[in-house]
């Protein structure tokens, strides 16, 4: 309806996940390396999971056209909600297994899985099972996927199976009686959010493949966005898809932030105000409850008794000639104590200095943590730490994640009216950490910050050969050999056997699962930007700055 009038050739923000409109943040980036490494490595189990909406069920249907092998056989069961006997038929099924006798019974379906696979891998053939949904299979059907992880030769494994699932499948797998197969994942990804940054860049980039050839969302629709959606693709595209409607029909060529709230009022079936309403809203509260405060205490005041001054006099008199013979003859003022100024929480920094908490500040407090120069209002922040060398992180992550981590990082903190503030996280000295709000220096309980972040940081870092890789099995290269002769300056237990290859083999697999799990990781043998950040902290590279000694390493 409102493609032709904003000049596009199809609906950009269509919630059906088409791989053309794939688009690879970081996070997604990561998100598919680890499908293809299970997909072109033999045996085990591939997990990923995410929250609803963030972009899983389109990451594989990107990997089953674009980047499965030529010798691949796939069996896909998007509907897991089936009893044992229906999933193994789901599978000889999808594979075209043809079982001709005892249709309805698991030893004859696993017996004819069992000859394919064989048959498969004598013709150089991979088999490969994804499981969509996973979160919804009953305990006993998981119980039987491990089993037919005991299909195998006697060098490998002849099913790989994919798990795709929303949250609750880490939690499902973590059960004790589903121990025994939680252990045989070989790879885990937990599908983040997009940044605001992404967010941006996502609504351009779906834009630009329906062919948009101008802007169609203004910077504040693009912010507006990112509040409502926090960063979920799938209510980034509801949202966007229903502004579009609403400007066509006021004949409006760009979306604005107030369509945008319009837009996610109907989406959601409420009433979205804009913060600066409910700042207002709040403000008239407080300004309401102080005068009827006021109203009532000079009512009392009015009411009240006189003083009973009169009865009061013969008793002060006595008290004077009591007081007469070491009375003084100068006069001394009465001492009237000064109130102790209110200390100044948080909240009450981040609203007075709210103009100063936006990306382009916390950006230059963050570069001058690395003795930069940040240029507002030229290219990215990302892209002038690019051009410096460094790279960003952009994350949700626990405290103590960030502490580990130990690099300087912008938070985003949301005040309770529902304001983002963006300030740089400094330092951390025990149970106090220091903020950088717009380049002033503040200090506050860790508890109190950590009160109004929900995890959303970037932070920058070195990657050790100038450009971002994840590393894994097969890998080649300076970066491999880095890790190699790092992990073992680190550790005299994680140093390899062949210190000279640069080669991602399957001892320094098991190096990097070691060192993943003695540091809290997930342990998937992946040394992505975390695991390398890490390690970078570990050998304390100088010309860093860090959390735990913040600006030593540049003085």
């Amino acid at each position: 309806m409102y493609a032709s009038f904003f000049g596009l050739n199809e609906k950009p923000f269509s919630i059906t996940p088409d791989p053309r409109y794939l688009f690879l943040s970081e996070r997604h980036g990561e998100a598919l390396a680890h499908l293809v490494y299970g997909v072109t490595e033999s045996g085990g189990f591939i997990q990923l999971t995410g929250e609803v909406g963030t972009g899983k069920t389109t990451l594989v249907r990107s990997l089953l056209l674009n980047r499965m092998p030529d010798n691949a056989d796939v069996a896909v069961v998007l509907n897991p909600q089936l009893s044992v006997i229906e999933f193994l038929a789901t599978i000889c099924e999808e594979l075209h297994i043809e079982v001709l006798h005892n249709k309805g019974s698991v030893k004859a379906l696993t017996d004819a899985l069992n000859r394919h696979l064989l048959s498969a891998h004598a013709e150089g053939r991979r088999t490969i099972l994804v499981v969509d949904e996973a979160q919804n299979l009953a305990p006993a059907v998981l119980e039987q996927v491990r089993l037919l992880t005991n299909l195998e030769t006697a060098k490998q494994k002849l099913l790989q199976i994919i798990l795709i699932g929303q949250p609750e499948l880490r939690d499902l797998l973590a059960r004790n009686d589903l121990r025994q197969l939680a252990q045989r994942i070989t790879a885990r990804y937990h599908l983040e959010p997009l940044s605001r940054e992404e967010t941006a860049t996502y609504i351009e980039h779906r834009l630009k493949v329906a062919g948009a050839l101008g802007e169609v969302f203004d910077e504040s629709a693009k912010k507006e966005i990112y509040r409502l959606s926090q960063g979920v693709p799938r209510l980034i595209n509801v949202i966007c898809d229903r502004a579009l409607l609403g400007a066509y029909s006021r004949e409006k060529r760009r979306v604005n932030a107030s369509l945008i709230r319009e837009a996610a009022s109907e989406v959601r079936g409420e009433i979205e105000r804009s913060p600066w309403v409910r700042r207002a809203a709040i403000a008239a509260g407080i300004i309401g409850i102080v005068l009827i405060a006021a109203s009532s205490w000079l009512t009392l005041q009015s009411q009240a008794p006189p003083e009973p001054v009169a009865e009061a006099l013969p008793a002060v008199a006595e008290q004077r000639e009591e007081a007469a013979p070491v009375v003084e003859t100068n006069v001394l003022e009465p001492v009237v104590e000064e109130p102790a100024e209110p200390e100044t929480t948080l909240p009450d920094e981040l609203r007075m200095a709210e103009d100063l908490t936006v990306t382009d500040y916390a950006f230059a407090a963050l570069f001058d943590t690395w003795g930069l120069e940040y240029l507002r209002g030229a290219r990215d922040g990302c892209a002038q730490a690019t051009e410096a060398g460094l790279a960003c992180f952009n994350q949700r992550a626990s405290w103590a994640s960030l502490a580990q981590m130990d690099r300087p990082a912008i938070l985003t903190l949301v005040d309770n009216t529902g304001n983002s503030h963006e300030v740089v996280l400094t330092a951390i000295r025990g149970t106090s950490a220091e903020l950088s709000i717009g380049g002033v220096a503040v200090t506050h309980p860790v508890a109190d910050i950590a009160a109004m972040w929900f995890g959303d940081f970037t932070l920058l870092w070195r990657p050790p050969t100038g450009s971002v890789v994840s590393l894994a099995v097969g890998s080649r290269g300076p970066a491999v050999a880095w890790l190699r002769n790092s992990l073992a300056a680190i550790d005299e237990r994680y140093a390899s056997e062949n210190p000279q290859s640069s080669v991602f083999d399957a001892e320094l697999d098991e190096l990097v699962r070691s060192f993943q799990r003695d540091h809290r990781l997930d342990i998937d043998g992946v040394a992505g930007q975390q695991t390398q950040i890490i390690i970078n902290s570990q050998l304390a590279v100088e010309g860093t700055p860090r959390l735990s000694a913040p600006r030593l390493a540049l003085d």
